[in-house]
């Protein structure tokens, strides 16, 4: 099994190998974040402590904080999980991930030098390999190197780490990071000028809120009184209704029922249409009606009306034949 042994202090890093499956029995079922005695490595690592910081099976799949196995599982990760790169923004992915207790498949641990021992680790502890960036924040650069709270910005940006670089020209170059929430006369002048916007808005809004409140109430004030007003309002009286109750006992005039037979014709009918229906209407003598009385029941009746008018239009067809021979005999003679 590898380890890559690291120490924050000087920044030094090493890769180990140990090929003695006995002396690696120490990190057995050992989970990420806990501390190891590693006495039984070697006697260049006696009195030392290490801090499982990760690691890789044998398959390259790494070990992920918090899952609680020895083997493998698949995790669907987005962005802000450990063991995965976002490739799109929003995505999510199912990846396979080792879980983060020690077992006997793992290929290379990461350790971390929490407590040195008595001997020196060559690349590790006795080397001092500066810093390529320091801290950024103001606040973390002032507890860095002792500052107060009180102090000027001078002094902080003073003491920020700086680094010598050579450019493509072969100029020399300094560089430093640049420094996040520093409190300075501009920031400070920005912050009193919101906090006045801030006030103006709040006590104009107490004075709208203020007027909308009298206006509300008068409103109220007024809408009661039209409302009383529209209840003591006496209900007028309807005069038609009260010549009704007073002619309740009056006698009903009875309108003339009106014939229909007798109702004058519409404008579209035709001619002998209007002769048709008048001689319809026309009252039947007292003969024939006492005729028809005695020799037919009264069923019969409607047919033998019906028939008469049929006679009475063959009737002008003889009269207008009559007068045809008499043209002709006044010709011959």
């Amino acid at each position: 099994m590898k380890f890559n042994i690291s120490y924050p202090v000087t920044g030094g890093q090493k890769c180990i190998e140990i090929d003695d499956d006995k002396k690696c029995n120490v990190f057995m079922d050992k989970r990420i974040g806990q501390e190891v005695q590693a006495d039984s490595l070697g006697d260049e690592f006696k009195g030392y402590v290490f801090k499982i910081a990760g690691g890789n099976d044998k398959q390259g799949f790494p070990m992920k904080q918090g899952v609680f196995a020895k083997g493998r599982v698949r995790l669907l990760l987005s962005a802000g999980h450990s063991c995965f790169t976002e490739r799109r923004s929003g995505f999510k992915k199912r990846k396979s991930v080792r879980g983060c207790i020690v077992g006997p498949d793992m290929r290379v641990l990461a350790l971390q030098v929490v407590k040195k021992g008595e001997k020196e680790i060559e690349g590790v502890t006795d080397v001092n390999l500066p810093r390529k960036l320091g801290p950024k924040r103001a606040n973390k650069i002032k507890k860095l190197f002792g500052l107060k709270k009180e102090d000027d910005q001078i002094l902080v940006k003073k003491s920020v780490i700086r680094r010598t670089f050579k450019s493509g020209t072969g100029k020399e170059r300094v560089k430093c990071t640049k420094i996040q929430r520093l409190i300075t006369p501009e920031r400070l002048r920005r912050k009193r000028v919101y906090l006045l916007e801030k006030k103006s808005r709040s006590q104009k809004t107490k004075a709208a809120r203020e007027e909308y409140e009298k206006f509300l109430v008068e409103w109220r004030k007024q809408r009661n009184t039209t409302a009383q007003k529209v209840i003591e309002e006496p209900k007028k009286t309807v005069p038609v209704a009260a010549d009704n109750k007073n002619n309740k006992n009056a006698p009903v005039q009875k309108q003339p029922v009106v014939n229909k037979k007798q109702q004058p014709l519409a404008k579209n009918t035709t001619a002998v249409q209007q002769t048709a229906a008048q001689k319809k209407t026309a009252p039947v003598p007292a003969k024939a009606s006492a005729a028809t009385t005695q020799k037919a029941p009264v069923q019969k009746a409607p047919v033998a009306e019906k028939k008469a008018p049929v006679a009475e239009k063959k009737a002008p067809v003889a009269e207008k034949k009559a007068p045809v021979p008499t043209e002709k005999k006044t010709g011959k003679k």
